[in-house]
């Protein structure tokens, strides 16, 4: 099969053939038709400690059509239309039962979206409604992202939010907070690029990032934010969330920032703030990102700037490294 393989940090992908996956006991192989880059996949390719290995096959936000099934599979079978976590655990612990892998102790990666063809777990797998595209299936992962963060929060019905950065994972959460109960939510950014999709997105307001933002914020929201979500992963943000909450509220970080950020305890302390830290989703917010578009709420569609085939990947996903005007790029690896 056609892949784009990472072939160390300060160096291209290159698309080359490798071998087909085979499906292990308890596993699927699928057709991807369409993957999502992601943010992370710019930052762990990118010389930091987070990097993937050489040799890594990125993509996690995928979908596509099973082609061959592993021993032991009676969930899915051949033809069906699907997406998938990106993960897999061992199936016996108690996390595994509770639908969460990436915290199992044998957790093991499953990506490769930017491939062909593509192993994924049975356990981790959501059938996709007839209602739904490929597209749709490749924008479930960062959605549950999202609605995961917003889960965590525990967002009091009417609360004031507020959302630094409007990238996908800054999107997904002004999504979710508004199907989930927010009052009147803000998204803030050092760039009014996406103040557009911000706003289709489900937010009352944008605001720049700068000088005089705390009031801005403070009178847009008529009061300081009860929540503030941090998805934007740069170095700073958290001590600014812990600045813009309420006194009481709550910061929950996105962003997965990879380098040091420090937060000054004793302001976190004097406001009695709450940090929480949200990774990944379970197979239950899969789920309901999966059926949630289903029934016609499909305002994240709108993410989707651009399909390229994985020739153009390399030339692209280097330009998206230095800022380029695109939202979420999508892969169909299927086209030359």
């Amino acid at each position: 099969m056609r892949a784009a393989v990472f072939k160390g940090a300060g160096r291209p992908l290159v698309v080359e053939e490798i071998d087909d996956p085979e499906p292990g006991p308890g596993e699927a192989v699928i057709e991807v038709g369409r993957c999502g880059v992601c943010g992370s996949d710019l930052h762990m390719t990118s010389g930091h400690a987070l990097d993937y290995p050489a040799g890594t096959v990125l993509g996690h936000e995928f979908a596509g059509t099973v082609v061959a099934l592993g021993k032991g599979v009676t969930r899915v079978k051949v033809g069906d239309r699907v997406t998938a976590m990106p993960a897999a655990g061992c199936g016996r612990c108690t996390v595994c039962a509770a639908g969460y892998p990436l915290a199992c102790r044998e957790m093991r990666g499953m990506i490769g979206g930017f491939g062909q063809l593509l192993r994924i777990a049975e356990a981790g797998a959501v059938l996709l409604p007839q209602t739904l595209s490929l597209a749709d299936g490749a924008l479930v992962e960062p959605l549950a992202v999202g609605l995961h963060g917003v889960r965590l929060a525990m967002l009091r019905p009417g609360a004031r939010v507020l959302v630094l950065g409007t990238g996908s994972v800054g999107l997904a959460a002004i999504y979710w907070a508004r199907r989930l109960g927010a009052g009147r939510i803000a998204a803030a950014s050092r760039s009014a690029r996406r103040k557009a999709a911000a706003l289709d997105m489900g937010a009352d307001v944008f605001e720049p990032l700068g000088d005089g933002a705390t009031e801005r914020i403070t009178a847009a929201l008529g009061g300081p934010p009860e929540v503030v979500f941090e998805c934007a992963g740069a170095p700073g943000l958290m001590q600014t969330c812990v600045d813009l909450v309420e006194p009481g509220g709550t910061v929950v970080s996105l962003g997965f920032c990879g380098e040091p950020d420090p937060v000054i305890p004793a302001a976190a302390t004097w406001k009695r703030v709450t940090l929480k830290f949200s990774f990944g989703y379970d197979l239950g917010d899969f789920e309901h990102c999966a059926d949630t578009l289903d029934r016609g709420h499909v305002a994240p569609r709108e993410m989707i700037s651009e399909t390229i085939g994985l020739t153009e990947l390399p030339a692209r996903f280097e330009s998206l490294r230095t800022g380029a005007e695109i939202l979420k790029l999508h892969i169909d690896p299927q086209r030359p």
